[in-house]
């Protein structure tokens, strides 16, 4: 492989949406970072004589060889980010999927089936609250009526965002056509987590990914003059908050799963002014579906004791990749370790959907992620695209 081709290709995106004070990323759903991104992967596509296709929810896909005319084999990730979110998670994967199509063609490889690279929109849901949209929207794991109402912290929901980007919002919904297209999807990713570090390796392969989801908290108060308002006498949805926090640590303790409040509004959200509502979410997973849903309930009794109400956003079952070919790309890779994972993945999307799929993990030496700390070595980058190269010409043979 040309190595100069993936650091051109890092060296271009590197920019887009980052932070210059904390060095992290800030590059959410339909907003000019993400536009930038969108018009990056129409250019690289473009570079490389590919089929630029969009699919119902605006994902793009960029094909060499026809879909049409059979299923093809699809690589890629998404390059959304959470706030302040780091330069692996999503972007490797993309980077490395035109990484190892250059060198499948450096080779003189040529395809017996399509091979697509995708760049899935809002993964990371960062925006308007549900990961993954882009493909729950056209596997119909999420509606469009329900897609167009989410709204961000601002209170523009998506179907004014659409609209403001210049996409036709009717055409939003499942896709039938898009799905027909993938015979096979391979995501690459950097591992969150320090599974590769302990074993030793660069390179792994997903079995799958532990339940999870995402539920919303509504917390009332009575909003008063800090300084001038009793203790006695007050109404605070703060306090309340505190509460629903430690229950969740300790919830999440007993049963053996992890649980955290990683988003927060207050309104008004003054310095000054006790808070008349705060709004908060709860993020619960674990390997079992049982011990989330303890959790859960755990947390749920504790905000309706406060008088507050907790609803579910989104949840996603376990979700195991193609056992065959798991098994059969670990043997591929020199007997690569088999990880699962407790982040969410579009591949988990399109598995559920009943697409096959897999996943690679490029080893990421702190462990960290969603921060500005998180890293993977070049030499294991390159590992990756090798990795995800031979895994290509094995598949679109």
């Amino acid at each position: 492989m040309n190595q100069g081709t993936f650091d051109r290709l890092w060296g271009e995106l590197e920019p887009i949406g980052r932070d210059g004070a904390s060095g992290g990323y800030r590059r959410f759903a339909l907003t000019a970072e993400d536009a930038a991104l969108r018009e990056w992967f129409a250019a690289a596509a473009a570079a490389r004589g590919l089929d630029l296709v969009l699919d119902r929810a605006g994902n793009q896909w960029a094909w060499w060889g026809d879909p049409d005319l059979q299923p093809g084999v699809a690589i890629g990730s998404h390059l959304d980010s959470v706030p302040d979110g780091g330069a692996f998670d999503g972007p490797l994967g993309v980077i490395s999927a035109f990484a190892a199509l250059d060198a499948l063609r450096a080779k003189g490889f040529t395809p017996d089936r399509p091979i697509g690279v995708v760049n899935f929109g809002d993964e990371e849901g960062a925006r308007f609250g549900v990961a993954c949209a882009g493909s729950r929207v056209i596997t119909g794991a999420l509606s469009p009526e329900r897609a167009l109402g989410l709204a961000d912290a601002d209170g523009v929901t998506m179907d004014e965002a659409l609209q403001r980007a210049g996409r036709v919002t009717e055409e939003l919904g499942r896709d039938e056509d898009a799905l027909r297209r993938v015979g096979a999807f391979v995501e690459l990713h950097v591992e969150q987590g320090r599974g590769l570090v302990d074993l030793g390796r660069p390179v792994a392969v997903g079995s799958g990914i532990r339940p999870h989801g995402r539920w919303r908290i509504e917390l009332p108060g009575r909003a008063d003059h800090a300084g001038t308002t009793r203790l006695a006498d007050r109404d605070d949805p703060m306090l309340a908050l505190a509460a629903v926090i430690v229950q969740a640590r300790h919830a999440a303790e007993r049963h053996g799963a992890v649980a955290t409040c990683g988003k927060v509004r207050v309104q008004p959200n003054g310095v000054n002014a006790i808070p008349s509502l705060v709004t908060a979410w709860l993020d619960a997973r674990g390997s079992r579906r049982d011990a989330v849903a303890q959790v859960v309930a755990e947390v749920r009794a504790v905000v309706e004791a406060q008088g507050g109400s907790l609803s579910e956003e989104s949840w996603t079952e376990a979700t195991g990749f193609d056992v065959p070919l798991t098994h059969r790309l670990a043997a591929l890779l020199d007997n690569a370790p088999v990880l699962d994972t407790g982040a969410g993945h579009d591949a988990g999307v399109l598995a559920t959907a009943g697409v096959p799929t897999a996943m690679l993990f490029v080893r990421n030496p702190t462990g960290v992620s969603h921060s500005p700390a998180e890293f993977a070595e070049r030499d294991d980058c390159l590992a990756g695209v090798a990795a995800l190269t031979d895994v290509v010409a094995e598949l679109a043979r």
